[in-house]
């Protein structure tokens, strides 16, 4: 009979190596840890250090051929290496699962969910399918899917961000594991959602006793997730302590310079211009502080992009005919300006129509209604080639860095093609000014002979930056432009932004959900819920004083890296935001704002 007080999975020495020309290359050192039952442990660390690697080992799910494990891996007494695949198929999702970063590709795009997770509940638990589906069924509800019934049948497409996390959890959990390993469950989500998601995790937790293994680079996820953490660099686990006791007095150098590099919402209270974050030497853990920066505001000038009512409507069409009765809302009425040199930060959930509004500014959507008046003219009536000149003025950095590079063409010819397709350089001109650009945004010099799949995700996020930087743009609309680094790469690639705009005078449309990072490097704020913006002003006003109600909800859901979080419950809404959907024939009521400082105004309605 196992002893009660044995882990549930226990790791030792484990060492991983990767095939290599040259012969193999090590990439996981003598990582040990247990992992014991109803425990939440954490690794931490930046991309590089292994700490995706080992959980992938955990799985069994790295390739046999490339890949060399050794140490021990023991799940519940019983060693994971050397056993067969289908023995490997059998365990998982039975007694170790895993959440992976970006369930969008972790789903299968051509299955319905219910299938999908039926038959998991099938393969390990051999229930009829009228059996599976209930057990299906009662698990989205558990993870607070809404009207889970109806929703059994729809595809992954079909769902926001946040609630394919939401049937990522429910896939891993249907048949009740022992463990479950979590990747990065939260980097990609708007930080309500995170809270949600985070809070779900836990609840689970507690009503499973189940052990967790949380992956993050995220130190206030880490405080309120975990009960001990595991440090991870290049490779080398360098400290594993109790989250508390690290948090208030970190051992290792690393550790403190990874601390120190969180970005923390509040940092900036009292002042009103944006701040470079402090530089911090990962080696020793030193510390510099930021310069002040001058104001690269010229509010006598004037406005460089004007807004005016843009709207945004995507028709639903049904029936045999094909007609529209409904619409989906993205975008409603809204309105705003920017300076040059300003940045301007559009915050917001997922599905509250910020990614459609950035689409919308340079017609990548054409948008249903309004203006947007760029140095006095209006991008929506501009010819085609027009508009060609004006996008060499405004450029835009996508969320998705991957599915924005062609997998087909170089680094550096891609980067390259915009100014030989534009005329701004010649090839040996380009050449130079797209190696200037790879060591602006980190990366070497030899990176432009590379593909895509050859970087991590935080590469290729600075690839995309230094694209949208090649033409010399006016206005740069970053769209989660930092959403998928790292803490200290975030920061450098943020200190890049506004030093490139303190020299150029470039502007910002900043869309992002990282509150701390936004604090930072903005000067002004909206706020949009439901396709609106409810409210907007100076980010020391909108951040220290929020007014709308839905900001207070993004302020609170924010996870601080301070002792003594473990244990937080928040009161956070359950559901998805309400459906912006409106018959073809709606009329949105009349607005009306609220001046509550100087630039500062809030939408009094949102019925």
């Amino acid at each position: 009979m196992s002893n009660p007080d044995s882990p549930v999975l226990s790791v030792r020495n484990l060492g991983i190596s990767f095939a290599a020309p040259g012969g193999w290359t090590s990439v996981v050192r003598n990582v040990s840890f247990d992992l014991r039952k109803k425990q939440t442990l954490a690794i931490v660390g930046e991309s590089g250090s292994g700490k995706s690697v080992t959980a992938l080992s955990l799985m069994g799910l790295l390739p046999e051929r490339t890949s060399r494990i050794t140490g021990e891996i023991l799940l519940a007494g019983q060693a994971i290496q050397g056993m067969s695949e289908p023995e490997l198929r059998a365990i998982r999702g039975r007694d170790i699962a895993m959440i992976f970063q970006e369930p969008m590709t972790s789903l299968n795009p051509v299955l319905t969910i219910g299938f999908q997770i039926a038959e998991a509940i099938m393969l390990h638990s051999g229930v009829s399918r009228t059996e599976a589906d209930r057990r299906a069924l009662a698990m989205l509800e558990r993870v607070r899917v809404p009207a889970a019934a109806r929703r059994m049948n729809n595809y992954p497409f079909e769902f926001s961000g946040g609630m394919r996390q939401r049937v990522m959890i429910a896939l891993a959990l249907a048949c009740n594991p022992k463990v479950l390993v979590a990747d990065e469950p939260t980097t990609a989500l708007d930080v309500t959602i995170q809270a949600e998601i985070l809070q779900l995790i836990k609840s689970l937790q507690e009503e499973e006793e189940m052990s967790v293994l949380f992956i993050t680079h995220d130190m206030g996820v880490v405080a309120e997730m975990a009960d001990d953490v595991l440090v991870m660099w290049r490779g080398d686990q360098i400290e594993a302590r109790a989250t508390d006791d690290l948090l208030r007095a970190p051992g290792q150098q690393y550790t403190r310079a990874l601390l120190a590099a969180v970005p923390k919402l509040g940092a900036m209270k009292g002042r009103s211009a944006p701040l470079p974050f402090p530089d911090i030497d990962m080696e020793t853990g030193a510390v510099t502080a930021a310069p002040a920066r001058r104001d690269t505001v010229d509010r006598a000038s004037a406005t460089l992009l004007e807004v005016s009512d843009l709207r945004k409507s995507f028709p639903i069409k049904a029936g045999f005919f094909g007609r529209a009765s409904q619409e989906v809302r993205a975008v409603q009425g809204v309105s705003f300006g920017v300076r040059a040199g300003e940045t301007l930060a559009i915050v917001g959930e997922s599905g509250c129509g910020k990614s459609t509004l950035g689409r919308c500014l340079i017609r990548l959507q054409e948008p249903t209604g309004g203006s947007v008046r760029f140095r006095g003219q209006d991008i929506l009536t501009q010819p085609r080639t027009e508009l060609q000149k004006t996008r060499q003025r405004i450029q835009m950095i996508f969320q998705d860095p991957f599915a924005s590079l062609n997998p087909r063409r170089r680094i550096g010819a891609a980067l390259a093609e915009p100014m030989l397709v534009h005329g701004k350089a010649g090839r040996a001109e380009a050449a130079d000014r797209v190696s200037e650009l790879l060591e602006k945004v980190g990366l070497s010099r030899e990176a432009a002979r590379r593909y895509p799949h050859e970087f991590s995700g935080g590469q290729r996020q600075r690839l995309c930056i230094a694209r949208a930087l090649v033409l010399g743009p006016e206005l740069i609309i970053a769209d989660e432009a930092v959403s998928a680094l790292d803490v200290t790469v975030k920061s450098q690639v943020v200190n890049l932004l506004m030093r490139l705009q303190e020299e150029m005078g470039m502007a910002y449309i900043f869309i992002s959900h990282d509150m701390a990072v936004v604090e930072r490097i903005s000067h002004r704020v909206a706020v949009m819920y439901l396709g609106e913006i409810v409210e907007i002003g100076p980010r020391l006003s909108v951040i220290e004083d929020p007014q709308h109600p839905y900001t207070r909800k993004l302020m609170s859901a924010i996870p601080v890296p301070e002792p003594g979080q473990r244990h937080i419950r928040r009161n956070l809404s359950q559901t998805e935001i309400p459906s912006p959907i409106r018959p073809v024939d709606f009329v949105q009521p009349e607005r009306r704002w609220r001046k509550v400082g100087e630039d500062h105004y809030v939408l009094e309605s949102t019925d």
